[in-house]
């Protein structure tokens, strides 16, 4: 969120990245192939939800396609049952694990960016739980923007309150109240 007007990606709430532009205030953080048309739901916000859910769906079936092959091949090596089975739990088991921290992710900043660091390869290897929770996300929201809208209504909030309290001159202020008015 950013409170600096001067600050470049700051420009109008259309999703347009205009430098320079003088929107006073906080301007809302984009959102991944939404940008910031989910502060209004405006240009074709719809249709860009309804594309990220056939996007990430479609996504997610090609990578079980993928894992398919994988398994195939490691049938055609002869490894084993065993070997067979730890595979399929090992993805199921990161998948779920990269799901649930997807889906957390979501409505939450990470507590501690640096165990969410550590969890990078084991989200990675999960990836198609990843890609299932942002498609179940898009029937929601966006996925992001219930985040985002809380931080940005809360700035807004706060720029409001700062910007109240500063209404008025404050050097007539102090003639009036601090001073007598001279005598001719």
């Amino acid at each position: 969120m950013s409170e600096n007007s001067e600050a470049p990606g700051t420009g109008d709430r259309s999703g347009s990245d205009t430098p320079g532009s003088t929107t006073a205030g906080p301007q809302p953080e984009p959102l991944l192939f939404f940008g910031t048309t989910w502060v209004d739901h405006d240009g074709g916000y719809g249709l860009r939800r309804a594309g990220a859910a056939v996007g990430s769906l479609a996504a997610a079936a090609a990578a079980c396609f993928v894992l398919r092959f994988a398994f195939q091949g490691l049938e055609i090596a002869d490894v084993g049952n065993l070997v067979g089975i730890l595979v399929v739990l090992m993805f199921a088991i990161c998948s779920a694990v990269a799901f649930r921290k997807t889906w957390e992710g979501f409505s939450r900043r990470p507590a501690d960016p640096a165990r969410e660091a550590s969890l990078r390869g084991l989200k990675t290897i999960g990836f198609v739980g990843s890609l299932l929770a942002y498609f179940l996300r898009t029937f929601k929201e966006a996925p992001g923007e219930q985040l985002r809208r809380t931080e940005y209504e809360a700035a807004l909030a706060r720029y409001t309150k700062r910007r109240s309290a500063r209404t008025g001159n404050p050097a007539a202020r102090k003639t009036t109240k601090g001073k007598r008015p001279k005598r001719k």
